[in-house]
């Protein structure tokens, strides 16, 4: 095992946002097709996440990409590190284009917990999992169209349920089925130490 893998995992144990099956915050919400250079511009891929301070500047970046015509509220505030998102609601093919695993690392250092979308890139969500940054979770039906940044919701990811605290309408999710253990895990790597599918 390199030095430079044992680095990059205990760097992920030790940066990555703790993960719980209620989540609850104000949501930020994006439309449809927001790509990767959208969500952490290619000018930033040379931050390197396994090292602490590049990892948060990559959480300062994410989602500057957003035309600001389209978007004035920022995800990430000016000069800020962290987003006071936790929740992201999308429309359909969320995180497409290139297949840069700083996409769901730049989310999750911004503290992203979740993204709520109609579809994803299957790129983007494999990368989700394999990191264990957020949570990439399906909705059956169109949330982007009726829900507005900074609405407070509980994203129940036991349930399957995503509750808008406001009106206290319940939305049925999809199931995260066996990605949610990985995730939970820490990634891939973790999980699979964890399930002696490879020794510590």
């Amino acid at each position: 095992m390199t030095n430079r893998l044992l680095i990059r995992r205990a760097a992920s144990r030790r940066l990555r946002p703790d993960m719980s099956a209620i989540i609850r915050g104000k949501i930020f919400v994006v439309r449809d097709n927001i790509d990767t250079d959208q969500i952490i511009p290619a000018q930033y891929l040379n931050l390197v996440p396994t090292i602490p301070e590049e990892y948060a500047k990559l959480g300062s970046y994410a989602l500057c990409g957003l035309p600001r015509a389209d978007y004035p509220t920022r995800y990430v505030s000016e000069g800020q590190a962290k987003s006071s998102y936790p929740i992201i609601i999308a429309g359909r093919n969320f995180g497409c284009g290139s297949s840069r695993e700083h996409a769901p690392v730049a989310l999750g250092a911004a503290g992203c917990k979740a993204v709520i979308a109609e579809g994803f890139a299957r790129i983007f969500f494999r990368n989700s999992v394999a990191t264990g940054e957020l949570y990439p979770v399906e909705t059956p039906i169109r949330l982007c169209d009726t829900l507005r940044t900074g609405d407070g919701v509980e994203l129940d990811l036991d349930a399957n349920t995503l509750r808008v605290v406001g009106s206290g309408k319940e939305v049925a999710l999809q199931p995260l089925g066996d990605a949610k253990p990985v995730i939970e895990a820490g990634g891939i790597f973790e999980y699979a130490r964890r399930t002696g599918m490879i020794k510590a």
